[in-house]
C-alpha cells in the first residue's frame, strides 16, 4: 500500500530525527569519550626503528626509509591488539625550524586497523603525517627514534559527514537502477488492467471474500471494491490498489452502524492489506537486481511464505478479538464468561510461540532440500510466465499492447525518479546513525534477545521500520543488501521481509483518516499481529533455506 512516493509521512517525521539525533549523539559522546581517554595518544611519542638506504643521510631534505614498530609496543601505546610487527613505508623531510623530520606514509590494507581509523579522522583515507625525531644511531642505516602523529579529533563526527555524504550518491545510484525493471512491470500490468484480467482475478477470489466478510452482503458496492484492492496488491499494483481500497472503506461507512467507529469488516479488510501478501515483490527484486544478484527472485517462494503467514495471523487474530468488548471492565466480565474464548486464545498464542521456536527443529522434520527446489522453480518461472501470459491475453482481448505497455512503463519510469529524495533522506539518516554508533550500541543491547530467537540484529532495523513506511525500509533494505550483499543470508532475510509485510501504520492512518474513524478498536493490535507473523515467518523460511549462507 506504501507506494513509496505517500509516505506515512508524522511517523517518518519521527523516525528520520530519532535516526539522526540518536546518530550524532551517539557520535559525540563516542568522540567526547576518546577525548578524555586521548584513544588515538595525541602528542605521545612513540618509540620506533628508521630503517634508511642511505649510510649518509646528513645532507638529504627528503628521503624514503621503512619505519619498523613491534607488536609489543604497538599494543601497549594504544591498548589494541596487534599481532605482528608493523614494517612501514615512510617519507622523511628536514624541517629545519624544529629541527626534526617531518613524517608522511600512507595507510594501506598491511596497516593497523587504529591508523586506518586515524587516517579517515584526518580528513584523508589512506595517509598519516607527523614528527619523527632521531635518538640514536644504531648502525650505518638503522635509528631509534620517536614517533608523534597528527592530533587525531571528532572522529566518529568525521566518520558522520562521509557516510551522509556517501550515502546521499549511493541513494541515487540505487534509484537509478531501479528504472528498467519498475518500467517493465508497471508496463506488463497496464496490459492487465486494460484487458480486464485483473477484473477475473478479482472474481475468483470471491468465494473468499465471503468467508472474511460475512456481514457485507455479496452484491454491495463494498465488496467489489475490497476484492479489486486484494487483487491489486497481490499483482503488486499499490498505485491502483489504493483507490479501491478507500472507495471500499467509504462503501463500508455508509452501512457501519457505528459511525466513526472501525467496524469488523474493516478490521478485518485491514488486516488483509497489512499482511502484503504479493505474487510477485517487485521492488525488492529490483534492488536486489541493481545490487548485483545471482538470483535476484529467489524471494519469490520466500516472501509468499511470510506474506501467508502474515495473512494467517491478521485475519485469524481479527476474528478473533472482535468476540471481545474493547473496553477494560467488559473485557474483564467477558473474559470471566467466555473461558472457552480464553483457552482458545492462549492456545493459538501457545500454537504461534512453539512453531517459532520448533524451527531450529524443523530440519528433522522437513526436507530442505526439496522445498528449496520448488521454490527455486517457482522463483525461476513465476516472472516469464506472467509477462507471457499478461501479454497473450492482452493480444486475445485486442488491447493495444505496445501502448499499453509503454503507458505502463512511463509510470514505472517517474516512480523510479520520485522515489529518489526519500532514499537520500532514509540512506543518509541510516548513514548518519550508523557511521555515528548509534546502531553497534543498538546490536549490542538487542543482541542477546535476539541471539535467543535466532534473528540476526543487524536485520532489526528493518523489522522496526516495516511497518511504518515503505520508502524507509526500502532503505534499510538497499543499505543491508549493500553491506552483506544480495545473496548472503542477511541480504535474502531482509529481501523477504520487505516482500512478506506492508506499512501498517500508514494504512491504518490512510484509510481510517479517508473516513473519520476515531475508534480504531483492535486494528493496530491486528495489524502489528500480522506484521509479528510475517517477520517470523520470513526468518523460518530464509533460515530453513538458507541458514547456510
Amino acid at each position: 500500500m506504501d507506494t513509496l512516493i505517500h509516505p506515512g509521512k508524522n511517523m517518518l517525521n519521527y523516525i528520520w530525527i530519532a535516526l539522526l539525533f540518536l546518530g550524532i549523539g551517539a557520535a559525540i559522546t563516542y568522540d567526547i569519550t576518546d577525548q578524555v581517554q586521548n584513544k588515538y595518544r595525541n602528542g605521545y611519542p612513540l618509540e620506533v626503528t628508521i630503517a634508511v638506504d642511505s649510510a649518509s643521510i646528513s645532507n638529504l631534505n627528503t628521503f624514503d626509509a621503512v619505519m619498523n614498530i613491534s607488536s609489543d609496543k604497538f599494543e601497549k601505546f594504544y591498548g589494541v591488539v596487534q599481532k605482528n610487527n608493523i614494517d612501514q613505508k615512510v617519507r622523511l623531510t628536514f624541517d629545519e625550524k624544529e629541527k626534526s623530520y617531518s613524517v608522511y606514509f600512507n595507510v594501506d590494507d598491511n596497516s593497523p586497523s587504529t591508523w586506518k581509523q586515524m587516517a579517515k579522522a584526518a580528513g584523508k583515507d589512506n595517509d598519516l603525517s607527523g614528527k619523527i625525531i632521531l635518538i640514536k644511531k644504531l648502525d650505518s642505516k638503522i635509528f631509534n627514534a620517536r614517533l608523534t602523529l597528527e592530533k587525531i579529533s571528532f572522529l566518529k563526527m568525521k566518520d558522520v559527514t562521509n557516510a551522509a555524504i556517501d550515502y546521499a550518491g549511493k541513494a541515487v545510484s540505487i534509484a537509478l537502477g531501479l528504472i528498467g525493471i519498475m518500467a517493465l512491470w508497471l508496463g506488463i500490468m497496464k496490459i492487465a488492467e486494460n484487458s480486464g484480467l485483473i477484473s477475473i482475478i478479482a472474481r475468483s477470489v470471491r468465494p473468499i471474500t465471503k468467508f472474511l466478510f460475512p456481514d457485507i452482503p455479496h452484491d454491495h458496492p463494498a465488496m467489489a471494491s475490497m476484492i479489486m484492492n486484494i487483487s491489486a496488491n497481490m499483482l503488486g499494483l499499490g498505485n491502483a490498489a489504493t483507490p479501491f481500497g478507500l472507495k471500499a472503506m467509504d462503501e463500508l461507512e455508509k452501512i457501519n452502524p457505528e459511525k466513526g467507529t472501525a467496524s469488523n469488516a474493516m478490521i478485518t479488510f485491514l488486516a488483509v492489506n497489512t499482511a502484503g501478501l504479493t505474487l510477485i515483490p517487485a521492488t525488492a527484486i529490483a534492488v536486489r537486481a541493481a545490487a548485483g544478484s545471482s538470483n535476484p527472485t529467489i524471494i519469490i517462494g520466500t516472501s509468499i511464505f511470510g506474506a501467508g503467514c502474515s495473512t494467517i495471523a491478521g485475519v485469524v487474530s481479527a476474528k478473533v478479538l472482535e468476540k471481545f468488548p474493547m473496553n477494560f471492565s467488559s473485557l474483564m466480565k467477558y473474559v470471566t464468561s467466555k473461558w472457552k474464548m480464553v483457552i482458545s486464545i492462549f492456545s493459538i498464542a501457545l500454537l504461534i510461540i512453539l512453531t517459532f521456536v520448533s524451527g531450529s527443529l524443523s530440519k528433522i522434520f522437513v526436507n530442505a532440500d526439496s522445498v528449496k527446489v520448488v521454490i527455486e522453480i517457482i522463483s525461476s518461472l513465476a516472472i516469464p510466465l506472467i509477462i507471457i501470459s499478461f501479454v497473450l491475453f492482452g493480444f486475445i482481448k485486442k488491447v493495444k499492447i505496445y501502448e499499453a505497455f509503454v503507458e505502463g512503463a512511463k509510470e514505472g519510469f517517474n516512480v523510479a525518479l520520485k522515489i529518489i529524495p526519500f532514499l537520500v533522506a532514509m540512506l543518509v539518516a541510516i548513514g548518519i546513525f550508523r557511521a555515528g554508533g548509534a546502531m553497534d550500541f543498538l546490536i549490542l543491547v538487542l543482541s542477546p534477545i535476539t541471539n535467543l530467537i535466532g534473528f540476526p540484529a543487524e536485520a532489526l532495523p528493518m523489522a522496526l521500520m516495516r511497518p511504518l513506511s515503505g520508502s524507509g525500509s526500502l532503505g534499510i533494505m538497499s543499505e543491508m543488501i549493500s553491506k552483506h550483499g544480495p545473496d548472503s543470508f542477511i541480504g535474502i532475510l531482509v529481501s523477504t521481509i520487505m516482500g512478506s509485510t506492508e506499512t501498517t501504520f500508514y494504512v491504518l492512518a490512510l484509510y481510517f483518516g479517508s473516513i473519520n474513524i476515531k475508534k480504531t478498536r483492535h486494528a493496530v493490535a491486528v495489524g502489528l499481529i500480522a506484521d509479528v507473523a510475517g517477520i517470523l515467518g520470513a526468518l523460518f523460511i530464509v533460515r530453513l533455506l538458507f541458514g547456510s549462507l
